[in-house]
């Protein structure tokens, strides 16, 4: 998790003035919560969510808003984070 709150950073740092909004559910190995996170500008907030259910599929979700933004450049940096 230590690697995408890093990314996330540099990300609202390059990008905060063209950062409107962000959010996003995760999930992170070896906890049974999905992690929330929501930003405005350069505020960044996430905790731990609700419980998958035993035969949902876990899935990550990002979400970002604004202007001059590189969706490419966007996942890259996330996959970059994946185990």
């Amino acid at each position: 998790m230590n690697q995408v709150d890093d990314w996330l950073e540099r990300v609202i740092e390059e990008k905060g003035e063209d950062l409107y909004r962000m959010k996003g559910v995760l999930s992170v190995e070896g906890s049974d919560q999905r992690y929330v996170f929501q930003g405005v500008h350069s505020m960044l907030d996430g905790c731990p969510g609700s419980t998958w259910g035993p035969d949902e599929k876990r899935v990550n979700k990002l979400v970002f808003i604004g202007r001059n933004l590189d969706a490419n450049a966007l996942r890259k940096g996330f996959k970059g984070c994946l185990l």
